[in-house]
């Protein structure tokens, strides 16, 4: 094993208990539970695998602590009845029965009560933007009563003392993220004027005495820890100065470790960053927090990969590392690692499309992007085909080198031709410095297939090559032809598809107009910027950024606002001139002056191959990824995957 990762398989201790390993899986809402918050054999088979894969302690997702207005999300945990503790010893059995250890993390939801349903109870009456989007008046909770937090400082203690008799060995406090602890130290969401508003000794009162209550029910010896954010990242919030604070004080109560994290859900890019904000965001919190505090600290927040996971540990910055999407694209990360396998561990691109988009804002149950499984544990796995075929793969891009390696898993003879080179659509995605979590993805499926002796073939596949190769079955993964404009002036020399300038380099002019506010064309727009490029951006649309997620949105947003990009929406493009383009807006034409013009305006199927092998051979022939239905890598994967694993 390489010495670099030594110290991360090292165990440690939080309180009374060793930790395996320094590898901590840290609580997200997977929406796996039943409606009632009861554990269900699907949320059982998600963690039993996580813990499989050796990680050293699993924070299982938060739980909703009482029945009155905690509960956050669609099919939470639920921890607020004597009801609930069967189901919960049977998750945390097991998981310790994988040999990790099992914690549970304790919650109320306060004002970011993403199910939308009243009653809404927080520090004051500051709504979460969103949710105001969403439910107008209804969206602003009701300040809570002095009789009402003394209640819920009890149900904290009472849902902690379940957690105990449940067999987890751990119980961690959510205090960060815009739920009710944090709308209570945030000066943002708390506008009160009694014993819990004011003053940071008064803010931070219910903290302390939600910890006092579980610490009361649970004894000296159990370890709680508590989850902040080192700053909320709102203007008129809370800061690392008063985070420091707060923790001083919980040591001196006998908190047994701190886990810090970043943001609420408003500053959602600070919490579950995007590609576009750099790895390891709220490092620099937990090291802050470990200078002030001898318990241990746990970082977390976009620790992507195993190098930099055990940089953090060997510049001392915090005492374990905190992952939460990583686990999900690949739950046997820490296995990998310790099998001296780096290599092999899927990464997490921080797309937040299956983790976030289509969970926490679709009511759907998590999955991942680049891991298929997730949420379907024990459902999905790859085995050995019955029959073994020769299967020929057309297209190396994402679906076609993910349909090469689950086809080589099965054990099938695999050959994949790609004319150009491996890579497709990621080889122009990860060009912008803001995309860097692509090229990680990138090389661990070129490696997978390498490892598995894919033949890679750097040759057209034609229909004459396809018929005389002894192939019983050919999938297709020829991705997509760019959308053709029906614009005068569409030919000229100057005229490019952003995919041609990011994939292989073309110089361009000093002013370059962009045709097409999607997230590609916005990705290109800055890129371009970057590059010292006057760009100006032309959407047809009457607003930017449609087709990607709210974290992107954000984060390309506040990219855009320090850019020199100009961006016209709600403008169709005309004429393409010598000198610039003509659009119009409104019926009223006019010029924007320009000499380089890329087009951004979106992709068509390429099935023409498909189409002709069906039509002329009796070849078994499927369809994957972008030529069906040209989509994200979330939808190259997720074909790619299920469409081989059939085969």
């Amino acid at each position: 094993m390489s010495t670099t990762y030594q110290r991360l398989l090292q165990p440690g201790k939080i309180g009374s208990v060793e930790i395996p390993n320094r590898i901590v899986k840290a609580p997200q809402s997977t929406g796996l539970s039943n409606m009632d918050g009861s554990v269900s054999e699907r949320l059982i088979r998600h963690y039993r695998e996580l813990a499989r894969g050796g990680t050293g302690l699993i924070i299982v997702e938060y739980a909703y602590i009482d029945k009155i207005a905690s509960k956050s999300a669609h099919c939470q945990l639920g921890i607020s009845d004597n009801e609930h503790i069967s189901g919960l010893t049977w998750l945390a059995e097991n998981i310790k029965e994988e040999g990790c250890r099992a914690a549970i993390q304790l919650e109320h939801c306060g004002s970011q009560k993403l199910l939308g349903t009243p009653p809404i109870k927080a520090a004051s009456a500051v709504t979460w933007p969103l949710l105001y989007q969403r439910m107008g008046a209804n969206a602003v909770p009701e300040p809570l009563t002095i009789p009402e937090i003394e209640a819920i400082v009890e149900a904290f203690g009472e849902a902690a003392l379940r957690a105990k008799t449940a067999g987890f060995e751990l119980i961690e406090i959510h205090g960060a993220h815009g739920y009710l602890i944090t709308n209570f130290l945030s000066p943002h969401t708390n506008k009160r004027h009694d014993i819990y508003g004011g003053s940071l000794e008064n803010r931070m009162r219910l903290l302390i005495q939600v910890f006092e209550s579980v610490r009361r029910r649970v004894g000296d010896g159990f370890p709680v820890s508590v989850r902040l954010s080192g700053t909320d990242y709102e203007p008129d919030g809370f800061g690392i100065e008063e985070t420091i604070e707060v923790c001083k004080v919980l040591e001196s109560k006998g908190i047994d470790a701190i886990h810090v994290s970043g943001g609420d859900n408003q500053q959602m890019i600070h919490q579950i960053s995007p590609m576009a904000i750099p790895a390891g965001h709220n490092v620099w919190a937990a090291e802050a927090i470990k200078k002030a505090v001898r318990v241990p600290v746990i970082a977390s927040g976009s620790i992507t990969t195993p190098e930099l996971a055990a940089d953090i540990l060997a510049t001392e910055k915090a005492d374990f590392i905190g992952l939460g999407r990583p686990l999900w694209a690949d739950q046997h990360w820490v296995r990998k690692l310790r099998e001296d396998r780096p290599e092999d561990i899927r990464p997490c691109i921080r797309c937040n499309e299956g983790c976030l988009e289509r969970s926490f804002f679709k009511f759907k149950a998590v999955t991942c992007a680049v891991n298929p499984t997730v949420g379907r544990e024990g459902e999905l796995e790859i085995e050995l085909a019955e029959v073994r075929k020769n299967i020929a793969v057309v297209g190396g891009g994402p679906a076609g080198m993910e349909a090469a390696r689950v086809s080589a898993v099965r054990g099938h003879e695999v050959t994949l031709y790609e004319k150009r080179q491996l890579g497709g659509s990621l080889l122009g995605a990860l060009v912008p410095r803001f995309k860097s979590d692509i090229k990680p993805f990138l090389n661990y499926l070129q490696t997978q297939i390498l490892k598995l002796n894919v033949r890679i073939i750097e040759a057209e596949a034609t229909i004459k090559v396809l018929q005389n190769g002894g192939f019983d079955t050919v999938i297709i993964a020829t991705g997509t032809t760019p959308v053709e404009l029906n614009v005068a002036g569409i030919d000229k020399p100057f005229v490019y598809n952003v995919s041609q300038v990011l994939e292989n380099g073309i110089n361009v002019g000093k002013k370059v107009i962009v045709v097409g506010g999607g997230i590609v064309g916005i990705e290109a727009a800055l890129w371009l910027d970057e590059h010292n490029k006057e760009v100006v951006v032309v959407e047809m649309k009457n607003q930017i950024l449609m087709d990607c997620t709210e974290t992107d949105q954000t984060a390309l947003r506040e990219k855009l606002a320090i850019s020199q990009i100009k961006v016209y929406e709600g403008n169709k493009l005309e004429e393409i001139v010598d000198d610039g383009v003509i659009v119009k807006q409104n019926e009223e034409a006019f010029k924007i002056s320009g000499d380089t013009v890329f087009l951004a305006v979106g992709h068509q199927p390429d099935q023409e191959l498909a189409e002709k092998l069906r039509e002329k051979t009796k070849l078994e022939v499927y369809t994957i990824g972008d030529c069906v239905n040209p989509g994200k890598i979330f939808d190259a994967i997720h074909t790619a995957y299920k469409t081989a694993r059939k085969i």
